[in-house]
């Protein structure tokens, strides 16, 4: 057997040779000749041969790596493609006598190559969703997969993420397939031109008319009639799009129209009630009535539709600023009604997601006019998990202007148009990408200046990604969504013959960059317990960092808002660590929990206290303000709401947005409220076992939105995370 020294060949001549070697990818892609690749993938071969590894295997291996390694720089000057490696390996694997090692191997290109192309096969896709395969029916805990319309929905995203992953770039594609990024909503998008998420411009549609299907829809002349109105532009916009949709300042812009039912009633108090110091007190009181069965309502409409895409639309009501009667009655009405709770057994509403806004001078101390508002906000949020907060002040210092998300975090940045007029409602995002950190970690295995060099090479084939949805989203017509481009929830009419493309350029759309799994980066480099490390955290933050100066620059090239997006990566938490499970093993605090963190969360499975947390997270998103949200998880608050105003009024200076974790579970069979049990499929009452999603109401925290995984499951991944979560706060 030919000895070779690897420490010469690295520094010698052969490494030398190697280097001036490049590497065809199948997508077209021209990269550096890696040998740490090939040498990855058989020591995965020799451990799932031998469960374990001695020195004496790893001497085996750099040995196989050097033959191969002279192999190629004896028959290649300039550039080899990626399956001429692989021969070189298979048969440098066979001349050796390494047949097992050799076999593994070629089973494991094999696979791949199966994988690659069962990911267009329609056929294959649909047996697995006939047979329930839970990673297809659970991906969104939204959707109902027994009922029929989600069946279509979820067969017709066959077809289109069987088409789209043709239609994207090559190597965008493989990029996506092999778990490096994930091009989101694939079962709509590209095969569709479009779009994702939006402030719906509401305020425009109600007072200015609108056209639904055959239906000219004139400004409506009472509240109950303008929610009505809401409901039904909610339903065709979630249809025209795939992402969530939200509301901003809804107690304001529906204010006037609440105010039409005042003036009918008092006209009603003048005809018939003779003490005219009783007709004020009348007219409010009726008023009071309508807004309160208006937003029932909405609230009821809104949980019982059904897209065409088979779910229940995303939705978010932002309110909190309006100080006068008719505004504060309506932010009175939605809590209240939250509060109450849906049908007879008064269960928690899933939609739509409630954000109130806390501002200095409006509602934050006893001494502000609307403090009463944010006590019974703090009641909602301990008995229903709900309202999230955002502290005015901090999202304008953030975002550049104040306004609600677009669905759950989804954050615009602040825009003026060519009148010098600051726009928020009737703009959009166009779609994301999300960027698998974690195995720039695993692969750069202890080398930092690797990960750097990595992660460029990553976060070149998602500006490619991106750029790509960004076109895609260009080629739509008017015609194809006519509620956002011709009768005004994307704020301006357009005719026909306009290109969309006037209501996406100039930085009016955001597309997002989105990352995951910030933690386990830093747990690759520096240990699972590194949120105490200054040093750790730096590096997340230059991280983080480095994302935004890309998101700058590309914005600035081509005239879009790139925004960095902390990913709510429901079921990419367990793809994306699924998929690095399959090819690095288990790795501590890294594979082993079965799910990835959320963008730059602190470990779920320690107990900081609700302080240490907002204070450990509020240096991140300056730099990812086009997405986030924090988090604190407590025990059951309904008799300790002041322990959540703390909280609240602690972080007024330092975050922007802020959503509540508590127990909210019930049990109609013993009537126990509060924390069920995870067990490995679903949530059981501690008290009497009930796991019945007809006798009992769990809801938990998906993502940003909430969920009831007893109704509707998620997947595993996700599963495992909420089972993971410690309290902050004892």
């Amino acid at each position: 057997m030919l000895e070779i020294n690897v420490a010469t060949d690295k520094d010698g001549l052969l490494s030398s040779e190697l280097h001036k070697i490049k590497v065809i990818k199948r997508d077209g892609r021209v990269v550096e000749f890696d040998d740490d690749k090939i040498k990855n993938a058989l020591i995965k071969a020799e451990t799932k041969i031998r469960g374990s590894l001695d020195p004496m295997t790893y001497t085996k291996i750099d040995h196989l790596i050097s033959l191969i390694n002279h192999e190629i720089a004896e028959r290649f000057t300039k550039n080899i493609k990626i399956y001429e490696i692989q021969n070189i390996v298979e048969h440098t694997l066979l001349d050796k006598c390494e047949y097992k090692l050799a076999e593994e191997y070629i089973n494991y290109r094999t696979q791949r190559d199966f994988e690659r192309r069962r990911a267009t096969d329609i056929n294959f896709t649909i047996s697995k969703l006939l047979n329930k395969d839970s990673q297809l029916v659970n991906e969104n805990a939204n959707k109902d997969s027994n009922v029929f319309n989600t069946q279509r929905d979820l067969t017709a995203g066959i077809v289109g993420k069987s088409i789209g992953l043709k239609l994207l770039p090559p190597h965008v594609a493989n990029a996506h397939q092999k778990g490096d990024i994930h091009y989101h909503d694939l079962d709509y998008h590209p095969y569709s031109p479009m779009t994702n998420c939006c402030l719906i411009d509401f305020k425009g549609m109600l007072n200015n008319g609108f056209k639904i299907g055959n239906a000219e829809v004139e400004a409506p002349k009472s509240i109950q009639t303008a929610t009505a109105q809401i409901s039904q532009i909610i339903a065709n916009v979630a249809s025209s799009q795939y992402g969530g949709c939200s509301a901003d300042r809804i107690d304001e812009f529906l204010a006037p129209f609440a105010e039409k039912n005042y003036y009918k009633h008092l006209e009603d108090a003048k005809k018939w009630i003779a003490d005219a110091s009783q007709h004020d007190l009348y007219a409010k009181e009726k008023t009071r009535k309508d807004i309160y069965d208006a937003m029932q309502s909405l609230e009821y409409e809104i949980n019982t539709l059904f897209t065409s895409n088979g779910q229940t639309p995303f939705t978010s009501l932002g309110f909190g600023l309006g100080t006068n009667w008719f505004e504060r009655e309506i932010q009175r009405a939605i809590f209240e009604n939250r509060i109450k709770g849906l049908g007879e057994e008064h269960r928690t509403a899933i939609f739509p997601k409630l954000i109130f806004t806390i501002k200095e001078g409006v509602n934050r101390l006893p001494s502000d006019p609307n403090y009463d508002i944010k006590e019974l906000a703090l009641k909602c949020a301990t008995k229903r998990m709900y309202p999230d907060i955002l502290n005015y002040d901090k999202i304008v210092e953030l975002t550049g202007s104040f306004k609600t998300p677009m669905g759950c975090r989804s954050f615009l940045q602040g825009w003026k148009n060519d009148a010098g007029e600051e726009v928020n409602s009737g703009r959009m995002n166009l779609g994301v990408v999300t960027l698998n950190l974690p195995r720039i970690a695993l692969e750069a295995d202890g080398d930092q200046e690797k990960f750097w060099n990595l992660l460029e090479e990553r976060l070149a084939i998602v500006k490619d990604a991106l750029v790509f949805r960004i076109n895609r989203c260009k080629e739509a017509t008017p015609e194809n969504a006519p509620i956002l481009y011709m009768y005004g929830a994307f704020g301006e009419k357009l005719k026909k013959t306009d290109s969309v493309d006037k209501l996406f350029r100039n930085k009016r759309a955001t597309i997002s960059l989105g990352y995951i799994g910030l933690y386990e980066v830093a747990a690759a480099f520096f240990g699972g317990s590194w949120e105490q490390n200054a040093t750790a955290k730096e590096f997340t933050l230059d991280i983080i960092r480095s994302l935004k100066e890309h998101a700058d620059l590309w914005g600035n090239e081509y005239g879009y808002h790139f925004s960095v997006y902390s990913t709510p990566s429901e079921s990419l938490t367990d793809r994306f660590c699924r998929l690095d499970q399959e090819k690095f093993g288990e790795v501590a605090d890294i594979t082993d929990k079965d799910y990835y963190t959320n963008s730059f969360h602190y470990d779920v499975r320690k107990n900081p206290t609700p302080f240490e947390k907002l204070d450990f997270e509020k240096d991140y998103p300056q730099y990812c303000s086009g997405g986030f949200i924090h988090y604190c998880e407590y025990p059951v608050l309904q008799t300790n709401p002041k322990a959540l105003e703390a909280v609240w009024d602690y972080s007024y200076d330092k975050i922007g947005y802020l959503g509540t974790n508590t127990p909210i579970d019930h049990c109609y069979e013993c009537d126990f409220e509060g924390d069920f049990n995870p067990t490995e499929r679903g949530f059981e009452c501690p008290q009497c076992g009930n796991r019945d999603p007809k006798t009992c109401d769990v809801v938990k925290r998906t993502c940003g939105y909430l969920g009831n995984p007893q109704a509707r499951p998620m997947v595993h991944g996700r599963h495992k995370e909420i089972a993971s979560r410690v309290k902050h706060m004892k």
